[in-house]
């Protein structure tokens, strides 16, 4: 029995001591592996993608992708700056590529390295959805989601591994290893993960319409995703991503709010679409 206390006090120590604030909702999260050690990783990972694909330059789809980002990035910088989170930008090395690829993606390393593949780009039709997805992916570098997941899943392999330290009978042991398998995954990781994804919508809403898109087209972005995908998607509850229909109509929902923030920074006309 002490041997069990004493690992539940390590692991709410472990809780305790290494969390980071979200600035965006105000919470803390955990954050048990530091921008210190994950900025330089996903910057050498970066670099990696870059010399395996062929990185296009130099034409007016990878310029957008370019300018979309810089403005995204000033928008973040300017909503943290007004909200009392100087210097939280410290470490970040924006970059912006665009990589040919059939591959319907876009994502952001923690630290602001970004990529943008060329098969996303006739789903996107103008640069305003390409401001939508830039936004929601920048989100996802501020909110320190990647800090989060890895530090989840060093949690859950933490949990595992004291379960079978502390469980001596081998039958027991093999019902706690699958159904803590299969309990975590879907029961707490999935989920996890979904969160994540509709707090990046949300941050990234409010980051387009600071940057002068209209939030409105974010929500017409996914149901073009939706038709794309011809309905074909795992049930929500067994996927790392909210459903399109909930999407949707999150994002509807969240547009008066990302307007309202907009205008806090001057912005209460939005560009045009953009389309190319």
């Amino acid at each position: 029995m002490k041997f069990k206390q004493k690992i539940s006090g390590l692991f709410v120590l472990i809780l305790v001591a290494s969390c980071a604030t979200n600035p965006f909702t105000g919470s803390q999260t955990m954050a048990l592996v530091s921008n210190d050690q994950l900025f330089p990783t996903a910057f050498q990972q970066y670099n990696q993608v870059l010399s395996e694909n062929k990185v296009i330059t130099g034409t007016s789809q990878s310029e957008m992708i370019k300018r979309v980002g810089q403005r995204i990035s000033v928008s973040a910088e300017r909503w943290l700056n007004a909200n009392g989170y100087q210097g939280y930008l410290e470490g970040y090395k924006w970059e912006y590529n665009l990589i040919e690829s059939e591959q319907i993606n876009a994502w952001c390393m923690p630290g602001g390295k970004i990529a943008f593949y060329t098969g996303i780009l006739p789903i996107a039709e103008n640069e305003t959805a390409i401001a939508a997805i830039m936004g929601h992916e920048v989100a996802h570098a501020l909110a320190n989601h990647g800090q989060q997941r890895m530090s989840a899943a060093y949690i859950q392999q933490g949990i595992a591994l004291a379960g079978n330290v502390l469980i001596e009978d081998n039958q027991t042991r093999d019902i706690f290893n699958q159904s803590y398998g299969i309990g975590t995954q879907v029961g707490v990781m999935l989920p996890f993960s979904r969160s994540h994804e509709t707090e990046a919508d949300k941050i990234g809403l409010i980051l387009m319409a600071v940057a002068g898109y209209n939030p409105e087209e974010a929500a017409n972005l996914w149901r073009r995703m939706d038709a794309n995908s011809g309905g074909q998607a795992p049930p929500e509850f067994l996927s790392t991503h909210p459903a399109n229909a909930s999407r949707i109509e999150n994002l509807t929902n969240l547009v008066p709010q990302a307007k309202s923030e907009a205008k806090k920074f001057g912005v209460s006309e939005f560009r045009s679409l953009g389309k190319y």
